[in-house]
């Protein structure tokens, strides 16, 4: 009897041992900076923003920034919803005061330090092969190259998205949505004959068509990286 009971304890313990495994991770997240405590402004404001890229948006994990609000007060549990109900996912919030971080804790917000919020991309291995699409890619569409690049012989439409985990080239005109480095990959880029996109990301830095209207190399040839933590554009002839 006694045998038979240590046994069973013994079995419980490997099993158990097994079921789950703690290990540090980073993760490149978008940080919304929260300048008022209006909500409606803020849905508002968000709302333009995920209808330039509503499939791009669906589901975004969001760290709120709220050093511009922190004298003032704001209700968290109301914000948390009203971006729910858009499919955003807030997950933390950083540089809050002690009001803020007890509301977030009631909630279930994790509240992180600056440090904690990795906007870096991580470097990851550099993808092997080459996927090659000869046509245009028409809205609704969408290309995925996996571990690869992606090189397009054609023009990407308005509302069509283009992804790879490498570098994307594009000869033709970008109007859609292009998504390199989609697994973290710093070094990727975005090169195309004309820029007019609707979003362009690289390893989850991201910027909408309002971002780009501010750079001479709109419908031109350029080449898109990233420069430390924000994108860069080069002109680039093809």
């Amino acid at each position: 009897m006694y045998l038979s009971m240590n046994t069973t304890t013994e079995q419980n313990t490997t099993q158990s041992s097994s079921v789950v495994e703690l290990k540090g991770s980073t993760f490149t997240m978008s940080v919304l900076h929260i300048k008022t405590t209006h909500i409606p402004s803020i849905v508002a404001s968000l709302e333009q923003k995920a209808a330039q890229a509503p499939q791009f948006f669906i589901g975004l994990p969001l760290v709120l920034e709220l050093s511009a609000i922190a004298h003032n007060n704001i209700d968290l549990k109301q914000l948390k919803s009203e971006l729910s109900l858009r499919h955003f996912v807030v997950v933390g919030i950083i540089k809050s005061s002690n009001m803020m971080n007890q509301q977030a804790k009631s909630i279930g917000i994790a509240t992180l330090t600056h440090k904690a919020v990795n906007q870096k991309p991580v470097m990851q291995a550099k993808p092997s092969g080459t996927k090659v699409v000869h046509k245009n890619i028409r809205s609704g569409q969408q290309i995925y190259a996996a571990q690869s690049d992606l090189v397009i012989f054609g023009s990407v439409s308005n509302g069509a998205e283009v992804i790879a985990d490498g570098s994307i080239h594009i000869y033709g005109t970008l109007r859609g949505k292009a998504m390199a480095g989609a697994e973290g990959n710093a070094s990727s880029c975005i090169i195309t004959q004309s820029l007019e996109a609707e979003l362009i990301s690289i390893a989850g830095q991201y910027w909408l068509s309002e971002s780009l209207l501010q750079y001479e190399q709109i419908g031109k040839s350029c080449c898109v990286a990233l420069n430390g933590e924000s994108l860069s554009l080069t002109p680039f002839n093809l």
